[in-house]
Order: C-alpha cells, then structure tokens, then sequence
C-alpha cells in the first residue's frame, strides 16, 4: 500500500515545482506602468518587451525602483511623494499631445509605436520609417505635462540583428545602444 502512494505524491510534488518555476520566470507588468501602442504603420515591427519583468527582475530592482521615485521629491522637484505617481495622469496627457502634434509631425502615418511611462520618464519604443523627423516628434512629445524626459528606443529596421529595446519575443537577447 505505501508503494502505491509514493508515486502520486512524487507527481503532485513535480507538479508543483513545474507550476513554481513557470510562476517565477513569468513575466508581468509588476510596477502597473502605463504600457500602450500608439501607431502601426510599419508592418513586422518587433514588440517591445515594455514594463513587463519576472518575479527575480522586480526584487533586483526594487531598491533602485524607490531611490529613483524618491529622489524627486526630496530634490524637491515633485509636488508628489513618488515620481511612478505621476504616470497615470501623464498616460492621459500624452494621448492628448499626441492628437495635438500627429497634423505637423505625421507620427501616426510613419511609424510603429509603444510608450511606457516610468517615473516620468516616457520612453519610446518600436520601428520608423526611414526619412522620419524623429527629432522633432521627440522634442514635440517631451513637451507633456509633468514629463521629466523622452527616452528614443526607436529603429528605422524592423528585421535589424540587434534592436535598442527589449522584445516580446526574445526578452533576454541583448539591446544595441538603448537610449536610456
């Protein structure tokens, strides 16, 4: 009879580990930053990988994550106790920047992109097309209410070997001069 239990008992225990591991290494969005594509103009444009992080990845960061999002009110250049605080409010006020700048800088028509809010901070990931005034459109949204910073994580080739951001796809696979 003891025979009979052991193996049932060793698979629930396999089980059980499997579902740890999967648990550990998957990846969510931990720090509920704004994540969100914005255009889809350029076909086979790479997803960034965004906010999303594993469980190991948040703990490795938490320490820097509260230096970064105290620092600006101690500095005093925050009305807000935590510069993550501000994300939500500016994830509104981009999308009514972006509507305001899309007739002069035509973002929409010549790109494919996502934004994810961090601290103030708007970083800007995906693919352009070749030709576009991507200075100006970066200098255009920089101009949001509360932003900090534009951070360019943007490519002009899509099937490039090495991007400036992290993938979807491919979250481990080194980034070629990121723009943060």
């Amino acid at each position: 009879m003891k025979r009979l239990i052991q193996p049932p008992l060793a698979s629930l225990l396999i089980c059980m580990a499997a579902t740890h591991a999967y648990a550990e290494a998957q990846r969510i969005n931990r720090g509920h930053d704004p994540f969100f594509q914005i255009s889809k103009a350029i076909s086979d444009c790479p997803v960034p990988l965004g906010p999303l992080e594993t469980e190991q990845e948040w703990l490795d960061d938490s320490h820097y994550r509260i230096e970064r999002g105290n620092s600006c009110w101690v500095e005093g250049r925050c009305r807000l106790s935590n510069a993550y605080l501000y994300d939500a409010e500016i994830a509104d006020a981009v999308q009514r920047r972006l509507a305001n700048i899309n007739y002069a800088t035509h973002w929409r028509e010549q790109s494919t992109l996502w934004l994810t809010l961090q601290r103030r901070f708007i970083y800007v990931q995906g693919c352009v097309a070749p030709g576009f005034d991507k200075q100006t459109f970066l200098a255009e949204l920089a101009k949001t209410a509360d932003a900090d910073r534009v951070i360019d994580d943007t490519t002009s080739d899509p099937h490039a070997a090495s991007l400036p951001y992290k993938t979807l796809a491919d979250p481990d696979k080194p980034v070629i001069d990121p723009g943060n």
